[in-house]
């Protein structure tokens, strides 16, 4: 079972930033896709961005413009920086990666962002 290690969330005011971090294995060498879902309470899982093997980006309409999506594929590791901030975004958020030549995709456990003041 391969197990994604995520960080960087928290509370942060409306406005401001946080980047979460998402890192696989670095024994693991063939990761395709990479990203990021989220859930808040009493609303569905959606996804947020995702990234390519490749390195191309997307992202859901509500985030764009305001999250960046990045990867460090030596260090098998996913970022998404959130700038511009908005109490909608308060969720749990889940990295994901999908790995070898069935793509499975893997999941981590999830990092609580909250925007309040």
């Amino acid at each position: 079972q391969v197990q994604l290690v995520e960080s960087g969330g928290g509370l942060v005011q409306p406005g401001g930033s946080l980047r979460l971090s998402c890192k696989a294995p670095e024994s693991i060498v063939d990761i395709h896709a990479m990203g990021w879902f989220r859930q808040a309470p009493g609303r569905r899982r959606e996804l947020v961005a995702g990234i390519t093997s490749t390195g191309n980006p997307g992202y859901v309409d509500s985030v764009e413009g305001r999250f960046t999506i990045a990867r460090d594929d030596p260090k098998n590791t996913v970022y998404l920086q959130m700038d511009s901030l908005k109490p909608e975004d308060t969720a749990v958020y889940y990295c994901y990666a999908d790995i070898g030549a069935t793509t499975q995709r893997y999941w981590g456990k999830g990092t609580q962002v909250t925007v309040s003041s």
